[in-house]
């Protein structure tokens, strides 16, 4: 007999399918890294956007961009859900936590806000067993001098450590490459013993060379966030990459093994991707490559 889990997993899916394209085929176990993508690929709910994709990818991305009421974004029934679904479809997740909040602030309300409300939504997210938990911690200052990014790492290195006091996951946490040398907080990575989210669209766009920092951080770099870049604008398929990047890409997922999210918004952008994935692996496995 099925589960009521399982009957309401197939009523939903028979409603959703009806509504939205379903992808041509999965890359379970496809790759020797795990491949994922966000919660908003369909313009939906998260739940039927696991139900969609969870068929075809290792993990699912869920994107908690906002922190205000994040109980009513994601109540309890959800979580309760997306656990359900997980053994279903075979499924882990990773968690993209908000990024309207910052423990680098310089406002001390603003720093102890920041760690009270992460802690939360990670203790709301653990029932999942998330893999990751990925991290935006901003460089808002006027300037790059010395003094200046010492005062910023201080802060930073503090409200990271009350994080990690305060919360059982905190070996779960990557902090994701954002528009500053990473050699800002490489020490504080290397001290807390945290890994590094490489979302490639971010370096490429801020012109960082994406071998280098990945030859460099390999040994921290547990997942990577792979979208293209075009017009200045990221977050597109990955086929609209100029050719320049490709030799550096192909030889890096080549050597990759942890966690590979395609960070796209959009079914339009989410197909090319697959598809110049699997072609840029293909690449890496021939002969002389």
């Amino acid at each position: 007999m099925k589960s009521d889990c399982i009957k309401e997993f197939h009523t939903g899916m028979d409603q959703t399918q009806k509504i939205y394209p379903s992808l041509a085929r999965s890359y379970k176990g496809f790759y020797p890294f795990k491949l994922s993508t966000t919660s908003f690929i369909y313009p939906d709910d998260y739940i039927p956007n696991v139900k969609m994709l969870g068929s075809y990818f290792d993990e699912i991305e869920l994107l908690l961009f906002e922190s205000n009421d994040i109980e009513s974004i994601v109540p309890k029934s959800v979580v309760d859900e997306l656990k359900c679904l997980a053994k279903d479809l075979d499924i882990g997740y990773n968690v993209h936590l908000p990024t309207d909040i910052s423990i680098s602030a310089t406002d001390p309300h603003l720093q102890r806000d920041a760690v009270e409300n992460y802690k939360r939504i990670i203790d709301l997210m653990l029932p999942l067993a998330p893999s990751t938990f990925f991290l935006h911690v901003p460089y808002e200052e006027p300037d790059a001098q010395k003094a200046t990014i010492e005062k910023w790492r201080d802060r930073t290195r503090s409200n990271l450590n009350r994080l990690l006091d305060s919360t059982t996951a905190g070996a779960l946490i990557a902090i994701e490459t954002l528009d500053y040398p990473l050699g800002f907080i490489e020490e504080i990575v290397l001290e807390l013993d945290l890994s590094i989210c490489m979302d490639v669209g971010h370096l490429i766009l801020c012109d960082y060379d994406v071998m280098e920092i990945f030859k460099r951080y390999a040994s921290k770099i547990s997942s990577i966030h792979l979208h293209g870049v075009e017009n200045n604008q990221d977050h597109q398929a990955i086929d609209r990459f100029s050719p320049q990047y490709i030799p550096a890409l192909v030889e890096i997922i080549s050597r990759f093994q942890g966690i590979l999210s395609l960070e796209v918004f959009a079914y339009r952008h989410l197909v090319p991707s697959l598809q110049t994935l699997e072609s840029w692996w293909k690449n890496s496995k021939s002969p002389g490559i």
